[in-house]
This record gives C-alpha cells, structure tokens and sequence, in this order.
C-alpha cells in the first residue's frame, strides 16, 4: 500500500464558513448566513460540500413538511414555483392487527400530532430548491465530494474538513484516474451530514459531546415510491399505523402519503432497540403491505423507487452538546427529529438558521475558530426545544411498556404536557443503545418470511436497482470491520448474523467457503448509506465511512 506522504500535495480553499452536508439544514444555514451578510452589508464567504452526485440524491424522508422554519427563511415561498405543492388535507391513524384495524379518532390524539398546515413532499426535491436560491445568494456548492476527514489546528480546533482522494483502488493503490481530495478550511464549520454521520461521530468522541447525556437512538426508516391507480389516489391524505407485523415489543410504525400526480409515500420504521436478532426491518416492511388496509391503495399501481435511511430518536436527552471549538453539530447530526410527529426537517431548517445568526455575530467581532457556546446555551429555549420536550418521554414509555401501555401513557403525558405544562414522568431515560439490545440467537425464535411475490412484495436486490445506487466498483470498501474474528466469533457464532437482516440493502451475507469455514461477505456496491450496520452491530464492529465522492444512491424524488 502506497504512503499518503508520497502523494500529490493536496491543494486547499479557504472560506469563512464551511457546511458539510446539502440537506435542510446545511442549506438553510447557507442561506441564512447569506442574509444577514446583505442585511449588514458584509461579504462572507460560504461552502456546501454534498457526498451526494448531486443535492438531493442521499435525500430521503415521509415527508411531511411542517412550514414554520421555510416561513421565516423565505417568507414568500408561497407566491413561488416551488416543489411544495400538496397541502395534508386529513389525518388518519389506525392500529393494525393482524387481519383487521381500527382507527383512532382524531379528537382523541394529542394537539402537536394535528398535520393540519402542513404539507406532503419529496424532501429531495424541496433541497434542490432550496440549492437554487443558495447559490442564487453567492453559496459556492460542491455535489460529488464527500467530506472524509476533519482538520485540526495544533490546538484542537477543528479548522475545515479535506475530501476523499479519487481515484485509488481496492489495494489502497492509486489508479491512473488518482485525484488528491482538496481541503476546505472554515473559521467555522457547520456538520450537517445527517443521522449517524461519521465526521459527527468522531467529533462527538474527541470533544465528548455526549457527556451527561443519554445515548443516541436511532429507528430505521424505509420508503418506497408508488403510481397508484386513479381512483386510489386522494391528494393531501396522511395516514399513520402502528401495530401488525411488529409485535408488541418491538417499537415502530408506518405511513402513507398521497402527494401530487397519483403518487403514494408508503414507509416503515422500525425502532433499532429491536431485541430479536431474526428480525428483518425490510421484510417487515414487506408484510406490512400485504394488510388489508394497506394493501388496497396500490392494487393496479406500480413502485418508482426505494430507499432506505437511519432516523435520530433520542430526542431531548440524546442531543450531544451541539457547540465545540470551530464549529457545531446542526439538523439530525444533532438529533433533532421529533419521533411522535416523524419530522425533523422543520427543526433541522431552523437549527441550521440558528446557527448562522451566531456565525453571523462572531464574523461581525472578529472571531473565528472559537466555540459558539451561545448556540449550545440557545437552542433548548428556541422553537426547535419547545417541539422536542414536549414528546421526549414518548419513545422511553414505549421502550419500557410496549405497545398498548407505551402509546397510552406517552399520549396521557403529552395531553398533561399541553394542557397544564407539566409531565408526570419528568425526563425519562433512554437505558441502553440500540446494539446493546439484541439478545442472544439462542433466546429468540427465527422469523418466518414469506416469499415476495414481485408484485406488492419484493426482494431486496430489485429494491436497491430502483434506488439508482452505485459505487465505483474498484475502490477501498467503505464499510470498515475492525475485528473479523470478533464477526465470526460474536455477531455470527451467538446473535446468527444479523447484519443479513437488518441491512435493507443486501449488503451483507455469511456464505461457507469450500473448507467448511464462514465467511462474511460485503457486497459495499449495494450500500444505500443508512447507516444502519454501524448502529446496530452489537459488537460496534463496523465503521461506515464516506465512499468515493459521488457514490451511492441517486433518489430522483424520494
């Protein structure tokens, strides 16, 4: 293996603030810094990098777009060609059994549940917008280079980020294609990669983030685009369930989203707490379709496309410290996704906004490169806290009490939260992180799935040729195993291999090699970059890191 010293020099561009992530909240950022610089009538300097081919292609969520951030970012959206474009007319929520469902009446559920004012959109679509006018401000945008590592100064302050090197081979080799990543050098630098990112992840671990907070959580969320039939379709319809397949210990749920053009969202999440190493979150998807509640909506239609990402779920205990020296953590690299709503793009926008009023503030003293710590002393107080800790003992009840008792007392503490301010519970804890609640194979039963039927039901080599995904096919597998004694010994010897299952992209398989020994194999050319492997292996024994700039999936509007 060559030595990076003997390599070209990489070349670097200073800005005053760099933004790693294109998503809601590394844009909404941008774009607010933009705007307080003309308000001030100051110049500053700002750079989005994007992993993704392009803005929007790693983008996946429902969406349900709830408007409060987009109304104080661009207050005239409304009046604009803009993606946005299918208000949430109804609400529906159903508990599933397994043949039959029942809904819940509407008066019944807490006030911040209500979708009304909100709207049903392509998240990726809303980012391309939302690049347009950032680089209609002065936003300089990088898609196709993935921020691979953080730089330092002398005194630990974090200083830029240097993309990955192009163009170097399976053996760690240059290729004749070789191109040396550039480095990007902030006065502040704002991680906005999204959930479980892992520039996030080594800085929560170097500053110690996480300090005196609960562990993150995280659910898996997985989405398939449908053409439904005419008469199937009706437009602004939101429809939540919670139940059958997932039995009454496991945590998660489901939805479907009528937006424009005959098109349905239907989605699953499962929370990563699971316990049973045999569950499958993409074959539970599957079964979910096949209810009879759910199953009508797409008879005579056709699924578009299919993605799969990793949801933050902690809440109000789990968010790190989001202040460090150089920069801080916004969107869901922070943890700001309200579970009970499933949204977090709203608060996502916001923190990004909020950030840039204090960047903004710094620039205008003449700082840089110190610790924002009135973002960290700010955000619990602003919108984006009164949303998330009025629902933060909702996930906790459901971990502690099931399904029936977990949902009843999580509504019953949202209802006292609004109604006289105040919980019953306090702040509940998290316990344990989700790799840590898998039992044993041995105390589980295995899960019989039935077979896809190509039609509603499907496989998940079909699913990951519909979500666009590639990879350069000769490059160093970006999905890293410290220990591959410790996966024969633990993950496949005592939990059966759950990385087979619980990757929703065929990632990984356990094959027996011709002496009769296993073998783990990683098939990274199918990796859609949930993150999900380096959440739930129990032995946190595989890293995911940024492949080559450019590679994984491409959601044209997911």
């Amino acid at each position: 293996m060559s030595d990076q010293s003997t390599r070209p020099e990489r070349e670097s561009m200073e800005f005053d603030v760099v933004i790693v992530g294109g998503g809601p909240a590394g844009l909404s950022a941008a774009i607010r810094i933009k705007q307080l610089a003309a308000e001030r009538d100051e110049e500053i300097s700002v750079v989005v990098l994007e992993k993704g081919a392009e803005v929007g292609a790693h983008i996946l969520s429902g969406a349900i777009l709830d408007p409060i951030g987009l109304d104080k970012l661009l207050p005239d959206w409304r009046e604009e060609d803009s993606p946005i474009k299918t208000p949430v007319s109804r609400d529906k929520f159903l508990y599933l059994g397994p043949a039959g469902s029942a809904r819940l009446p509407n008066f019944a559920l807490p006030p911040l549940l209500s979708n009304h004012g909100c709207y049903i959109v392509s998240l990726g679509n809303v980012c391309r917008w939302l690049a347009e006018k950032a680089e209609s401000l002065g936003v300089d945008i990088f898609p196709g280079f993935a921020a691979a590592e953080p730089l330092f100064d002398e005194a630990g302050t974090l200083i830029g980020v240097a993309t990955g090197d192009m163009g170097i081979g399976k053996n760690g080799e240059p290729k004749d294609s070789y191109t040396p990543g550039m480095e990007l050098l902030g006065k502040y630098v704002l991680i906005a990669e999204g959930a479980r990112g892992h520039l996030a992840k080594q800085l929560i671990a170097r500053y110690q983030l996480d300090a005196d907070r609960d562990p993150p959580k995280f659910g898996i969320g997985i989405k398939e685009l449908w053409q439904v039939a005419p008469e199937k379709h009706d437009p602004g319809l939101v429809q939540h369930s919670f139940g059958w397949p997932l039995d009454s210990k496991t945590g998660g749920g489901s939805f479907l989203y009528h937006l424009e053009d005959n098109q349905v969202a239907v989605g699953f999440v499962v929370h990563l707490n699971y316990e049973n190493p045999y569950l499958s979150p993409f074959e539970e998807f599957q079964r979910f379709k096949t209810h009879p509640a759910i199953a009508e909506t797409f008879a005579g239609g056709r699924r578009i496309s299919y993605g799969a990402r990793a949801i933050t779920e902690g809440g109000w205990q789990s968010v790190p410290k989001l202040s460090f020296p150089g920069g801080a953590l916004i969107g869901c690299s922070a943890g700001l996704l309200n579970v009970p709503r499933i949204k977090g793009s709203h608060n996502a926008m916001m923190s990004g906004m909020l950030a840039a009023e204090h960047v903004v503030e710094a620039l205008g003293n003449g700082r840089a490169g110190d610790e924002l710590t009135s973002f960290e002393e700010s955000w619990r107080t602003s919108e984006i806290g009164k949303d998330l800790k009025p629902v933060r003992n909702a996930k906790p009840l459901w971990s502690r009490y099931g399904l029936a008792g977990g949902i009843m007392l999580a509504g019953m503490d949202m209802w006292t939260q609004t109604l006289i301010g105040m919980s019953l519970f306090g702040t509940m804890s998290h316990g344990k992180p989700d790799h840590a609640c898998l039992k044993p194979a041995s105390e589980c039963k295995p899960i019989d799935y039935p077979k896809p039927d190509g039609k509603l039901t499907f496989d998940r080599l079909s699913s990951v040729f519909l979500s666009n995904t590639n990879h350069e096919e000769d490059q160093p597998v970006h999905l890293k195993v410290a220990d591959m004694a410790k996966q024969v010994e633990s993950a496949l010897k005592v939990y059966a291999g759950p990385s087979q299952r619980y990757c929703p992209a065929g990632v990984y398989e356990w094959v027996t090699k011709d002496d009769g020994t296993p073998e783990f194999v990683i098939n990274a050319q199918n990796c859609v970059h949930c993150k999900t492997c380096d959440i739930k292996d129990p032995n946190q024994n595989i890293n995911w890191v940024a492949p080559e700039g450019g590679g994984g999936p491409v959601y044209p509007n997911m």
